[in-house]
């Protein structure tokens, strides 16, 4: 089972009056990195926020929004009276000086600098862990859009290793010619430089399997078949986050790809590595996204 990524999750409810509304929404990244938007009641609750999400969403880049809205009644606004009386007196100060009107003062004086400010709000603990209940059903929902993606992705790349381990098999037949090639191209090599009566057939056939034993490419078959089996198996465990995992499979599985086309010397065996790096890569940009 694989999970995604990417994701989005949405959860509301209403604590004691506050309509609470949290949106998660996850991309890739290589950490847990986490963006919150929160009203400010919610603040001093932050690091809670991050550690939980941490420990459910686990990696990735994660945008979160927490809105807190009082239902009703608008939210309760204070005035400060001292910084009013203080605004007043300068004005009344100017406006005799001046000899102006003071009509419409209170307006004016409404309008000034943190006069009118609303009231600063403290949400406690027990509200707190209803609001709490609202961000891990979020996140659950979040995980569950991920799991939706990451059966996509677990089609996708069950598709690319089998497609790597049907061309292995391709080669098998190949092996044979290519020994052979090898071997003639190799004779006709030393004829045309020594000349054929000169050869030592006995030294030759000697340096001829030491060569063939350097360009053997059976190790490598087998270690790509390996891996190969290896991812599928990891991509079938029930652990969730695996994607550094498989990752690093597939840097294996292109190792073992890599020496195949330098050793091939065959012009079907390197198109047929070619097309296994094709396959490869698009693996790697899908396991980009896997939790």
């Amino acid at each position: 089972m694989l999970y995604s990524m990417t994701g989005f999750g949405r959860a509301e409810a209403t604590v004691n009056g506050r309509q609470v509304v949290v949106e998660i929404k996850s991309l890739n990244g290589k950490q847990f990195e986490v963006v919150t938007k929160l009203t400010p009641i919610l603040r001093p609750y932050e690091l809670d926020i991050r550690n939980m999400l941490n420990n459910m969403l686990m990696r990735g880049t994660i945008d979160l929004t927490i809105a807190v809205k009082q239902e009703g009644a608008s939210k309760p606004m204070v005035v400060n009276t001292d910084l009013a009386v203080f605004y007043y007196n300068s004005m009344k100060q100017i406006a005799d000086q001046l000899g102006l009107e003071q009509d419409n003062v209170l307006s004016t004086l409404m309008r000034m600098p943190e006069v009118v400010a609303a009231e600063q709000d403290v949400l406690p603990e027990e509200e707190w862990m209803e609001v709490k209940k609202v961000v891990d059903a979020a996140a659950a929902l979040l995980m569950t859009h991920r799991q939706h993606e990451g059966a996509a992705l677990h089609k996708d790349l069950s598709l690319r290793i089998k497609n790597i381990e049907d061309m292995l098999e391709k080669i098998k037949p190949l092996e044979a010619q290519r020994t052979e090639r090898i071997r003639a191209k190799l004779t006709q090599w030393l004829e045309d430089m020594a000349g054929k009566e000169t050869i030592d057939s006995n030294r030759f056939e000697q340096e001829m399997i030491y060569y063939l034993e350097r360009m053997d490419i059976s190790e490598e078959k087998t270690r790509l078949k390996q891996h190969c089996i290896y991812f599928t198996d990891t991509v079938a465990q029930i652990e969730i986050s695996k994607g550094k995992k498989l990752g690093f499979i597939l840097q294996e599985i292109g190792r073992e790809i890599n020496t195949l086309g330098a050793k091939a010397n065959h012009a079907e065996i390197q198109q047929i590595v070619i097309n296994m790096k094709d396959e490869l890569e698009k693996a790697k940009e899908q396991v980009l996204n896997i939790l």
